[in-house]
């Protein structure tokens, strides 16, 4: 067993995984500990160094393309202390470090573990169902489902068209921007119906537009990783073909008791449109949204 132990967390490898604990020290940033632990299996890993500085150094753990849903969702833009391949080493435990390090790059070599991307996800991601309240509203994820419920202070846009609902097997991909606390961040869900809009996130039902508490609003890539991790793999998805634009799906009268919730929605619009608040491409596509909804 080869282990460090450190403020900022600690890494195990018993020779098959790296068992990798986040700390529990204030230091630690939110994501890395709602997160929790990972439990990374070898033939996941496709490097691993120990960067020595002056005062500190760090184990950084790079994997295989297409092994990690959550590398896969967060396109690594995930902020470099909220990375769990990344550990923070003080000085002193150096020797430590470069001991683990050493310990599983002999594993790779002994195991003949290839670099090249993997043609399924090796780790699981965080377990359903889960839920995070962002700036926009709060997000959640049952297996199946993904549910979006407006804020109070969501555009009026969104709020009109109440709260979303997608089903896994109408996704395209998810796309995911940190909130850095200088510019907004979004967090958005294509389907094959919405992959060619062009709303922006503060208006667009299918996205939250993270504007609030950056430290907060990086939990988000919690549901992106978990939805992720239950899409078809990125090496047996096909791309999207221009030619095959996606046509809209005959309308279905809404159940008798949702009719007059969808006239009041529809009524809501209007006055956003005539009040100049939507533009016509937007009173179009958000009035087609709420149609598709019921």
């Amino acid at each position: 067993m080869a282990e460090i132990i450190q403020r900022d967390g600690t890494w195990a490898f018993d020779g098959t995984t790296v068992r990798i604990t986040p700390g529990l020290h204030r230091s630690v940033p939110l994501f890395r500990q709602t997160y929790g632990e990972i439990a990374v299996p070898l033939e996941a890993v496709a490097s691993i160094v120990f960067e020595p500085e002056r005062k500190r150094g760090r184990l950084r753990m790079r994997l295989r393309e297409g092994a990690d849903p959550l590398l896969q969702a967060t396109g690594g833009r995930l902020p470099d202390p909220a990375d769990p391949y990344r550990l923070t080493v003080d000085i002193d435990r150096a020797g430590v470090a470069e001991y683990v390090a050493e310990e599983i790059r002999h594993a790779l070599l002994l195991d003949q573990i290839p670099k090249e991307p993997t043609k399924t996800y090796l780790l699981p991601g965080p377990p359903v169902p889960v839920s995070v309240r962002s700036s926009d509203g709060t997000v959640s994820f049952d297996g199946t489902q993904v549910r979006i419920d407006w804020s109070d202070t969501s555009d009026r846009v969104k709020r009109a068209t109440g709260p979303r609902i997608i089903n896994v097997g109408d996704l395209v991909q998810i796309e995911w921007l940190p909130n850095s606390g200088y510019e907004d961040g979004f967090l958005r869900f294509v389907t094959r119906e919405t992959v060619f809009s062009k709303l922006p996130p503060e208006k667009d039902p299918y996205a939250l537009d993270l504007w609030g508490s950056a430290r907060r609003d990086l939990l988000t890539a919690l549901v992106a990783t978990a939805v992720t991790a239950r899409l078809p793999h990125p090496s047996t998805r096909p791309g999207v073909d221009h030619a095959d634009r996606p046509q809209l799906a005959a309308s279905v009268p809404p159940p008798a008791d949702h009719h007059d919730v969808l006239l009041r929605r529809l009524r809501e619009l209007g006055e956003l449109h005539r009040d100049g608040v939507l533009t016509d491409e937007e009173f179009a596509m958000t009035k087609a949204v709420v149609l598709r909804g019921f």
